[in-house]
Order: C-alpha cells, then structure tokens, then sequence
C-alpha cells in the first residue's frame, strides 16, 4: 500500500477568498492547529515578487518572509509554499537550508511545460523538495501528459499532481489521468490531486484517488471547511475521517474542528464558498469561469440562452484560456437573432385604439376591488397583468420579467381557464409548456444606472411606449411601505423592498413625472406614485 500525505492549502489556497489577509494570529492559529492535528504538509502561501511583504497576508515576495510570519522554529509538519511559474525569481529564494519552508510547490499551464520545469530543477538544487503542480489536468492530452512526466523524470520533483482547476473531472475521468502518470512517472516521485468542487465531486474524486491501487507515494490536498475561490475545494476534515476510517491514520479532526470555529467561519460569513449555479455552468461547458462572467452582465441572456452560447464556444483549446474576443463574437451572434421588431409590431397592432389597464400585484387589488370591477365593467379594457396572474378579474396578457414569478405561475397558465392569456416575456426568462407570444429584449427596457434597474411597471411602460400607447390605467400598483406586507400575497415579498421603499417611491415616481411625461396615468387604486401636490384624484 502507498504512503499517503495529506496536505492543507487553506493559507494558500483559501487567500483567494481574502486577498490571503487572514490576520497574523489567525495565521499562527491555523498553522498550530493543523500541526497539532497531524497534517502532513502545510502550505503556507505564495511566493510572489510583485507583493509587498504584510505579516498579516500568506502572499510573500521571498523565503526569508516566511520565517517572519510563521516563526524561526521548523514544525513537524513539513511547511511549503507556491509559486505561480513567472511571478516569482530564483533571485527570490533562499537555499533551503536557511529557509522554514522545507518545499516548493510551483504551478504551470502546459503551454509552459518546459520553462516551468527546468525551473523547478532551480529550486530543487536549492535544497526544496519540489513539487510540479499541473495547472488544468483536463487541458493535456494522453500524448502530452506522457510528454510532461518525460520531462518530470529528468528533474526528478518530489511530487507531480494533478489539479482539477476548473472542477471539471469525474472519478473515472480522474482515474484517466491517474493510471497514465502512475505507469510513466518515476517510482521515486509521489503522485498528487488538488481537487475543486463545481460538480460537488471534489471529495468523492479524493476517495477515488486515494483508494487506487497505486506503485507511487500520494499527496491528497484539501482545505478548512473547502475554504478557496469559486466552489471551493475538499474538506480536509472530510479527508482526514476518511483517512482516519479506511487507511488507519491518525489525524486529530477536533483539532481541525476548532480551526474551523475560531477562524474559517469569519471568512465565510463575509464571502462564503461553494456550489453555485455559476461554477456549475463553468464546469458543465468545460470553459474559463471569465466566460460565465461576461455572459451574465448581459441582460438579454436567459439562463438557457447562456447555457447554449457556452456551449458554442470554439475551438476546445479557447474554452480554458479565456478570450474575450471569442466571447464577443458569440454574444453578437446571439444580439443578431435575438430582434423584437416584429412582437413589438404585432403587439402594437393589438393594441392599438383600445383602453390599457395594468395590473400590480400591490394590496389595494384587493382591498380596493370594487374600484376595479366597476371600471372594467365601464371601460371594458385590456388588462395587462405584471408577473402574476389577478384570478378575480384574469388578464389578457401577462408581462413576465422575473424567473420566480414566471415559476409561481406555470401552473395556473397551464389551466385552461387561463390558456387564452397572452405572455409577453423579456429575454432573461426561459419558456416554459406554455411558451411565449412576445419576447422583448430586457437591455432596451431596463433604467440605465439605477441600483434597482428591473423596476416591471416602468419596464412595462417603456414597451407600451413603444407601442405607441399613451394613456394608461393603473390597479394594485401601490408603491412600497417601509412597515406593512407590498403584495397582496405576502409568499411575493422580496427581501430588499422595505429597507429601500422610499428610494424606490421616488424613483417610480419622479421616472412618471418627469421621463414619461408625454404619457397620461390614471390610478384606479390608491398608490403612493401619485403623492404629489399637482396631482388630482390620482391622475396625472
């Protein structure tokens, strides 16, 4: 059976959550615990030239800085650092008998395979014990990994792992890359993983790691709680158990329990870690976590629509190395089928010449419905519901403009007392059974600026006005109350609203009196958006 080392790179790995600011005692309280635990390896940052040294950051710009933050004494933990090829010199090392760090760990892309390894030969004549850290595992082909271990076996590093950067691996893909390392690479160098958990398989991958049946010596990475960037990485107290539990060590977990306690959970409290939807769709397309970012700055894009446009980015070598020109062109693709010309058209045309009543989901719909009833019965109007379905007076057409909305009201559109209702949707909602008529880009609708830019009443008005509407009737469109329940089902209330109802007051109605002051409202029921001395009767 091989010997198997377990390594913590919360100080290291977790900094990208803190910009590594974790405070000097909380420095000294991790590394105690983890060495009273009994972790094998402890990484205790980066190495990096371009930063200024702070005793209260684990980024460094030297060895010798090491011993200034983590003391003179060596600890019976082995303590390592990083560093990320290029941006840190030879220059910046100590021979490693003047130095606390008994190991070096360096990260490279493939693309700088060989400069990357001749430089860990470098560091290796220094006296470290090096390990060659293979950025993105799932970026190598079989011929080019064999490749990279020829190149391994000549420097001979005390390990070569393999990290799954972007979270993308599978056990048996995992297994893949394990058997072809475990067959080339030396005997004497041990093998190693740093997972990463976008498909919540980072502790599972560990479990297959370790349990293969291997001929090399292993090095599993995991941190405090999954502490790092994006979705995170494997818990080392999930690691150390199992180690604990199937191989017989002897990692003390109350030790890493209290490592946890007194510091990690401050950490995640401010920025918390984990599976998101947005790692998942990096890791599921296979693409640079930039790719995502970018596509969700872009109103326009449902979650299905940027899906797909991820899915289309090509050739494969683009989707890791991220490229913001790629990004660009497949975005204006997307902006060049996506023309609502002709639903503004048609809605145009439907209603035009006839009586516009907007329905708000606001409490006075049904405290003041009598209001309501008597209006339509006189009027006989069109009436344009926003995000919700009024049941009491049913609606011609929905404006759907938020995804939980859309949701909560599936089920009454798939009635059939409802399948004559008309949806016009923005492009940031997805279609459901019942489909779509109109489908109006959100970009175009949305308040430049603004902190709360997806107001759906002013978004309504901006496409009626587009439509060449200019009068409109207004119910259950009550503004917001900083002490009362907004909605006539309070299940509708969002978190923010009462924390910024005058803000948002003021906005809507300056928007009414000022930007659409071509346009005529008339509020069938009480609303706040007409508290004005020079209105009369609620109609301005």
């Amino acid at each position: 059976m091989p010997n198997i080392q377990l390594l913590d790179c919360t100080l290291r790995d977790g900094g990208y959550i803190n910009d590594w600011e974790f405070g000097h005692n909380n420095i000294i309280s991790i590394l105690n615990r983890l060495e009273q635990a009994g972790v094998d390896i402890i990484e205790l940052g980066f190495l990096d030239g371009r930063r200024p040294f702070d005793i209260n950051r684990t980024i460094m710009p030297d060895t010798a800085c090491a011993a200034r933050i983590a003391g003179n004494n060596k600890r019976s933990s082995m303590l390592v650092g990083m560093i990320d090829y290029g941006t840190c010199g030879i220059e910046n090392l100590q021979p490693a008998s003047e130095s606390i760090l008994d190991g070096i760990r360096v990260i490279f892309k493939k693309q700088k395979m060989n400069e990357a390894m001749e430089f860990c030969g470098q560091v290796k004549a220094l006296g470290y014990k090096v390990f060659s850290q293979l950025v993105s595992i799932t970026s190598y082909s079989d011929e080019e990994l064999i490749k990279l271990i020829d190149l391994v076996n000549r420097i001979k590093p005390y390990a070569v792992s393999m990290v799954d950067t972007y979270g993308l691996l599978h056990p048996e893909e995992l297994l893949h890359y394990y058997d072809i390392l475990d067959r080339y690479a030396a005997k004497e160098i041990q093998i190693g993983f740093h997972a990463h958990n976008n498909f919540q398989l980072a502790y599972a991958n560990d479990i297959t790691f370790i349990g293969k049946s291997a001929q090399h010596d292993i090095v599993v990475d995991a941190t405090l709680y999954g502490m790092g960037k994006s979705a995170g990485n494997s818990q080392i107290e999930l690691v150390a158990m199992y180690l604990n539990d199937k191989f017989g060590k002897d990692y003390k977990i109350n030790y890493l329990l209290e490592a946890i306690e007194e510091t990690v959970m401050d950490f995640y409290g401010k920025s918390p870690w984990g599976y998101k939807m947005f790692y998942y769709l990096s890791a599921k397309n296979r693409c640079h976590p930039n790719y995502v970012s970018k596509f969700l700055k872009k109103e326009n894009l449902s979650l299905t629509d940027l899906d797909r446009i991820l899915g289309e980015i090509s050739p494969e070598s683009a989707k890791l190395l991220y490229d913001s020109d790629t990004a660009d062109s497949l975005y204006d693709e997307f902006e060049n089928e996506l023309d609502d010309t002709n639903d503004y058209f048609r809605l145009s045309r439907e209603l035009s010449g006839k009586k516009i009543l907007v329905m708000g989901p606001g409490k006075n719909v049904e405290l003041q419905k009598n209001k309501i009833r008597e209006y339509i019965k006189e009027h006989t109007p069109v009436i344009i519901a926003i995000n919700y379905i009024p049941e009491e007076f049913g609606a011609d057409y929905v404006f759907v403009t938020n995804r939980k909305r859309h949701r909560q009201m599936t089920e009454g559109l798939e009635k059939q007392v409802h399948s004559d209702i008309k949806l016009i949707a923005t492009t940031n909602i997805t279609a459901g059974k019942t489909g779509f008529e109109y489908r109006l880009k959100i970009s175009e609708l949305l308040e430049a600026g603004e902190l709360y830019s997806d107001n759906s009443f002013i978004m309504l008005i901006k496409a009626l006005r587009k439509c060449g509407i200019s009068e409109i009737s207004c119910a259950g469109l009550d503004g917001y109350s900083n002490k009362e329940d907004n909605y006539f089902n309070p299940k509708m209330e969002y978190s923010f609203v009462k924390s910024q109802a005058e803000h948002l007051n003021n906005k809507v109605r300056a928007l009414l009196f000022e930007k659409f002051s071509d346009m005529n409202f008339n509020f069938i029921t009480y609303s706040k958006y007409t508290e004005r001395e020079d209105c009369y009767d609620g109609t301005f």
